[in-house]
C-alpha cells in the first residue's frame, strides 16, 4: 500500500510539475525574445539569446511614447480600482442586508452588465465622451471600466457581508456607533479579504482590457496594450521591443497578486470567488 501511494504521489508530482512547465512556456520564450535583436529572433531558432541585450527595455524605459503608456494605463487603473470599490460598499451592504421590492432583479441586471461584451458599449461612450469633452482622458477610461467592475465588486463583496452575522450590526448601534463609524471601523476589517479580491479582480480586469481603453483614448491617456497595437512600421515589427514590453506589462499583475494572494485563498475558501 505504502509503494501505491508513493507511485500516486510520484505521478501527481510529475503532472504537477509538467503542467507548471507548460504555464511557464510562453513567459519564457517572451522573455528570450526580450533579449534578444530582431535580427537574432528571425534568423535561426534558439532556445536562448546567444547574445543577450538590454537594448530593447532601454528603449523603453527612455523612449516617452513608450513608458507613458504605463503610466496612463497605472494611472486609470487605480483611479477605476478605487471607483469600483467606493461604489460597491454600500452598494453591496444594501444587498446584504436589506430586501427591498426588485432586490433580486436589480442584482441580476448589475450582473448582466458584466455578461455583456466591450463592444457593445464601445461606440456610446465613444460618442458620449466626445461631446462633453472627456474623450482621451484617463477618467474617462476609468468610468467606462466601471461599467463591468462595479457589479463583479457587487457580486464578491455582497457574499462576503453575507457571512457577517447581522447581530454584529445591531450591538454595535447600541453601544451608540454611527453608521459610518461602524462601517468604516468595525465592519470594513471583517470583510478586508472580501475587498482585497474585489480590488484584485477590479485592477487585472482594466489592466489587460483593450477595446475601450483604445477606443477612448488617442494620445494624452493612451494605455501601454494599445501602444503595443501601434508598433508596426515600414520596417515591420519591432519584436524585441514587443516582447520586452509584454514582459513589463506582466509585472504589475504579478506584483498586485502577490500583495493579494492571502486575500484571494480566503475568497476562494469562501466560495463566492
Amino acid at each position: 500500500m505504502a509503494a501505491v501511494a508513493e507511485s500516486k504521489g510520484r505521478g501527481a508530482a510529475l503532472v504537477m510539475a509538467l503542467y507548471l512547465l507548460f504555464l511557464m512556456l510562453p513567459i519564457y520564450w517572451l522573455l528570450n525574445m526580450s533579449l534578444k535583436t530582431n535580427t537574432e529572433i528571425l534568423g535561426a531558432f534558439s532556445l536562448w539569446p546567444r547574445n543577450p541585450t538590454l537594448e530593447n527595455y532601454r528603449t523603453i524605459l527612455t523612449d516617452p511614447s513608450w513608458y507613458m503608456g504605463y503610466v496612463n494605463s497605472l494611472i486609470y487603473v487605480v483611479m477605476n480600482t478605487v471607483i469600483s470599490i467606493t461604489v460597491a460598499l454600500p452598494a453591496a451592504y444594501a444587498f446584504s442586508r436589506y430586501r427591498f421590492l426588485g432586490d433580486k432583479h436589480l442584482f441580476f441586471w448589475l450582473l448582466t452588465n458584466r455578461m455583456a461584451p466591450a463592444a457593445v458599449f464601445a461606440l456610446p461612450f465613444f460618442q458620449l465622451y466626445s461631446s462633453i469633452g472627456l474623450f482621451d482622458t484617463h477618467i474617462a477610461v476609468a468610468l467606462a471600466h466601471c461599467l463591468f467592475n462595479v457589479p463583479l465588486a457587487v457580486w464578491i463583496l455582497e457574499g462576503f457581508m453575507s457571512g457577517v452575522p447581522r447581530e454584529i450590526d445591531e450591538t454595535a448601534y447600541i453601544d451608540g456607533y454611527s453608521f459610518p463609524r461602524f462601517f468604516t471601523r468595525i465592519f470594513m476589517p471583517l470583510i478586508a479579504s472580501g475587498i482585497g479580491v474585489a480590488a484584485f479582480f477590479c485592477f487585472m480586469f482594466s489592466w489587460v482590457e483593450l477595446l475601450l481603453s483604445r477606443t477612448l483614448t488617442s494620445v494624452n491617456a493612451k494605455p501601454i496594450a494599445a501602444t503595443m497595437t501601434r508598433t508596426v512600421s515600414a520596417s515591420g515589427l519591432d519584436w524585441g521591443v514587443l516582447a520586452a514590453a509584454g514582459i513589463l506589462t506582466i509585472i504589475p499583475g504579478a506584483l498586485v497578486i502577490w500583495f493579494v494572494r492571502n486575500y484571494i485563498a480566503k475568497g476562494f475558501a469562501l466560495g463566492r470567488v
